[in-house]
């Protein structure tokens, strides 16, 4: 079909847009050919990034430059062995020929440097510096290989380049330098991403919260409450990790670039959050002044020495006004092939320069808050974290009563959280202030080392004082109110260190109280002991219900003692001492750097030994995290920052090194807590279904039943003693059996029983006495022909009369008769002599005789010997009824031929209560 004039034009006019917007588009595209340091040759795009390029700059004569800088920009090409710099700003000096250097720095070492006149490189607002022409230098400098080869190739690809870029302007007429500019290095990898790892850490707390909050709501019995709350993970030992990661960077020590960048994810844990409004606004309370769109101190006011660096340069009035006007930094324009996004800005006021990697000032700046204003943000945002769980709290209890209104819930669901909910939100509001303890004590310290204005150490000193007197009060009001009735027992002790492995193979040194040993009776091979001493409470009432079963002080201070073990309730007590001596150290030490890590390092160690000790924790993860990985990552932290003491001077390749190890550590660390908290989640929901016959899936009913029993084991905190190892082998476990005792032992080799009344189960006489036999034991394999009867029949076949009932056994009145009998037996002319001599035989084929001398000769030409058959009366009566069977004929040891005692007595037992002839088994 044909198409019409109208739809043939609209084509062609779209044709010819798409054409023209593909032709700009390839127009703004434009290329470059460059050769590198292997004398490759390769076209390049104008606007890619380049290896190495700079970040956020700063004034490195402490805002004493001539100069307001708002842009200083400097990379280099490793593609086309290039390093480009660029620089906007304005002067006040009025006319001025000038010299440049720019060096690179890496890894403490210089790599580059290069001095030039800026008008050899056709930068004609610095030829010469006029103030009343803006500074706009752009200048491209080739080097080659040898100039450039101090930078390795790994540089290019490291994570966190440790590197900066330095700027030098000289004045001609003074030889003096009127301005300098520093900017950091890097490469685009880096280990700081707190964009993306502090909300993944942000979820796993929060799935920690949730599941100790279910733990400690949901249930009847209060006692039974606390002890499944007591096995989920601690929301305090979760914060704890994360601000000890982050508060390793407040040691005073030149640290490496990697750690910083690292240590920015978990800064959110310790309430330092950036905001630029929020920062904005504290800037001015906490003396923090400057302009945040410029550096440099052209036109300062500023006296130093009585008359600031123009002065002492060129004589003049400091009152001079600026004639240039500083202009801020234009936005990134995409239609121009030239830009780059690449670019830092000026540090803000009060950042350290950027480049300076020392002390916790450099830890902050990786989050771009200033060391002055970070008390104050810390405690805005400790402020909102109370205020959300308190409107979380509320907005739950609110939740449940609507759901219960609507019939969607069972009226009676958390009923002890609704009926109670005021004293949730009063101890969750209590536990969040003591998680922030740690906090706030660290920064208020660190506070009142940096000193600031006024008006912040004010702040610090009035919440410092709250925080310590309202939660030390509240923990010595907790212990009194348990151990008021009683008194306390002062003593001497020692703290024994003895020899263990980790793991079974890494040695180790754990240490135990000395009454701890000698009371259970331990065996330790001590290494090594040292004092100590010992706090025992002894309580009036003896029978007082044990801590955790104190329902009304689990409900008053559960928040505080819920997660330690029965006789480590007290360990809150403990643990806010400790926080408060490390944030001594760590916040107050920032001017002795030499104290503070070894100081440091000294305490952790002794608190390691101290924990060990102790082992508050009632749930195995709480220990595994908090007792072992925590305190081995904070010792081995502080441990290897003593090579990072400025007095030390280390290389920084060594010490990029060892702080990677410590990323290493720090994150393994962050791993075991990721699944711990993962694990709690799951046991905490098998507690919230422990009142179910049936748990989804299935394949974890056994892990249930295991958790709950070993829950209870826990629970009752009493001494295990060690229990035997077990080896798995051939698909079963096999009790090793403990070693024999070094002292001389006896041992009882055979026992000589006579026979007694009670031997009326079939058991074999001639095992009763084999020396008089002259025999050995009877075995029934040397029969030939006869089959050994089944397991089951064995077992049945031992049991003995002894074990029956008094009912079944023979009745002691016939012990006169059984007298008279055996007197008989001593006269063979006797009938009952006459008698027992004519007892039955057979033979291993099973043919019987009464007395047949041709049966006893045949077995003994057989090689087989006679086997005496005794019928066995009932085990419920003497006399067996007329037509029913002995329950089993019993065998004499093969080789008798004359009965014994026994055997004549049972005869005669027969003579007075006949039976039936026994019918003789076919035991093949």
């Amino acid at each position: 079909m044909a198409l019409s004039a109208r739809t043939c034009a609209s084509l062609l006019l779209l044709f010819s847009i798409l054409s023209a917007f593909v032709a700009q588009t390839h127009a703004e595209e434009v290329y470059i050919y460059g050769t590198d340091g292997s004398g490759v040759t390769r076209q390049l795009a104008a606007n890619r990034y380049p290896a190495l390029y700079t970040g956020d700059f700063g004034d490195c004569l402490g805002g004493q430059s001539l100069f307001n800088i708002t842009k200083f920009d400097a990379a280099y090409y490793a593609d086309n062995l290039t390093i480009v710099f660029h620089l906007d700003g304005t002067s006040n000096i009025k006319n001025e020929s000038l010299m440049m250097n720019i060096a690179v720095e890496a890894y403490g070492t210089s790599r580059f440097e290069q001095t030039f006149d800026p008008c050899s490189l056709n930068i004609y607002s610095l030829c010469p510096l006029n103030a009343s022409v803006p500074v706009t230098g752009w200048a491209v400098i080739p080097v080659g290989p040898q100039q450039i080869g101090g930078i390795p190739p790994i540089a290019f690809d490291i994570p966190d380049f440790e590197g900066s870029t330095k700027l030098q302007i000289f004045a001609n007429s003074s030889k003096t330098e009127i301005g300098c500019f520093q900017a950091v290095m890097r490469n685009g990898n880096s280990f700081s991403h707190p964009e993306a790892v502090a909300p993944v850490l942000g979820i796993f707390t929060v799935v920690a919260i949730v599941a100790s909050f279910a733990t400690a709501a949901y249930g009847v019995s209060i006692a039974h409450m606390r002890m499944h709350h007591a096995h989920s993970l601690s929301v305090l030992v979760v914060f704890e990790t994360f601000q000890a990661i982050f508060f390793s960077g407040a040691l005073s020590v030149n640290w490496p670039s990697v750690c910083l960048a690292w240590w920015s994810n978990f800064a959110w844990s310790a309430g330092l959050i950036y905001s630029d409004s929020m920062i904005r606004s504290i800037d001015s309370f906490a003396g923090v002044t400057g302009n945040a769109s410029q550096v440099g101190g052209a036109g300062s006011v500023v006296i130093n020495n009585g008359g600031g660096l123009i002065a002492q340069i060129y004589g003049r009035s400091l009152a001079e006004k600026v004639r240039g006007t500083a202009m801020k930094r234009s936005a990134y324009n995409a239609s121009n092939p030239y830009d780059y996004t690449w670019s830092g800005d000026p540090v803000t006021p009060g950042m350290p320069l950027p480049g300076t990697r020392h002390g916790f000032p450099a830890t902050l700046a990786t989050v771009g808050i200033p060391s002055a204003d970070a008390f104050l943000v810390a405690l805005i945002w400790l402020v909102i974290a109370i205020g959300l769980v308190a409107a979380s709290v509320a907005f739950f209890k609110l939740l449940l009563e609507g759901l219960a209104r609507a019939k969607w819930i069972k009226e009676d669901r958390l009923g002890q959280f609704r009926s109670d909910w005021t004293v949730y939100l009063a101890s969750a509001l209590l536990r969040t202030c003591f998680i922030g303890f740690s906090m706030v004590m660290t920064l208020a310290v660190y506070q009142f080392a940096i000193h600031g204005s006024a008006g912040a150490v004010a702040v610090a000193a009035v919440v410092f004082l709250l925080f310590l007197a309202g939660i030390t009060s509240l923990v010595a009001y907790a212990c009194r109110s348990r151990t008021r009735l009683g008194k306390f027992e002062f003593g001497p002790d020692r703290l024994v260190f003895h020899r263990t492995a980790l793991l079974k193979a890494v040695p180790f040194l754990i240490p135990a109280r000395l009454s701890t040993v000698e009371e259970h009776g331990l065996e330790v091979r001590k290494v090594l002991d040292m004092p100590f001493f010992r706090i025992r409470h002894i309580n009036d009432d003896p029978a007082r219900e044990a801590v955790h079963k104190d329902k009304e002080y689990v409900k008053r201070f559960g928040w505080l003692s819920a997660k330690y073990r029965r006789t480590r309730w007290w360990f809150f007590a403990y643990y806010i001492v400790y926080q408060f001596v490390r944030a001594a150290f760590i916040g107050g030490g920032v001017q002795n750097p030499l104290a503070q890590v070894y100081g440091l390092l000294i305490f952790e160690l002794i608190s390691f030994a101290v924990l060990i000790s102790l082992n508050p924790f009632e749930g195995a993860r709480n220990t595994a995290m908090a007792v072992w990985i925590l305190s081995i990552s904070k010792i081995a932290t502080t441990g290897l920052s003593i090579a990072f003491l400025p007095a030390f001077a280390l290389d920084r390749i060594i010490a990029t090194a060892l702080g990677v190890v410590i990323i290493v550590i720090q994150g393994l660390s962050v791993i075991a807590l990721l699944v711990l908290i993962t694990l709690s989640a799951i046991s905490s929901w098998m507690s919230l279904t422990r009142n179910r016959e049936e748990f989804e899936p299935e394949w974890l009913e056994a892990f249930r039943v295991r958790y709950f029993e070993k829950m209870e084991e826990k629970a009752l905190d009493e001494f295990q003693p060690h229990q035997p190892k077990k080896d798995k082998g051939k698909g079963k476990e096999v009790e090793q059996a403990p070693p024999p005792p070094a002292e001389p032992y006896f041992a009882v080799v055979s026992v000589r029983r006579a026979p007694k009344i009670e031997d009326e189960d079939g058991d074999v006489v001639g095992e009763l006495d084999p020396a008089q036999n002259g025999s050995a034991a009877f075995d029934p394999s040397s029969i030939r022909g006869v089959t050994r009867p089944s397991r089951a029949n064995s077992v049945n076949s031992r049991h003995s009369v002894g074990s029956l009932p008094r009912l079944t056994r023979a009745p002691r009145g016939y012990s006169k008769e059984f007298a008279q009998w055996e007197a008989d037996l001593d006269h063979p002319d006797s009938v009952l002599g006459q008698r027992a001599s004519s007892s039955s035989t057979f033979n291993h084929n099973g043919s019987t005789g009464m007395g047949d001398s041709h049966v006893a000769n045949s077995s003994m030409a057989t090689g087989s010997a006679p086997v005496v058959v005794r019928p066995q009366s009932s085990s419920r009566s003497l006399r067996t009824p007329a037509g029913t069977r002995p329950s089993s004929p019993v065998l004499s040891p093969a080789g008798r031929n004359t009965p014994t005692r026994e055997t004549l007595a049972r005869h005669a037992d027969e003579r007075r209560f006949p039976t039936p002839q026994p019918t003789i088994p076919d035991l093949q």
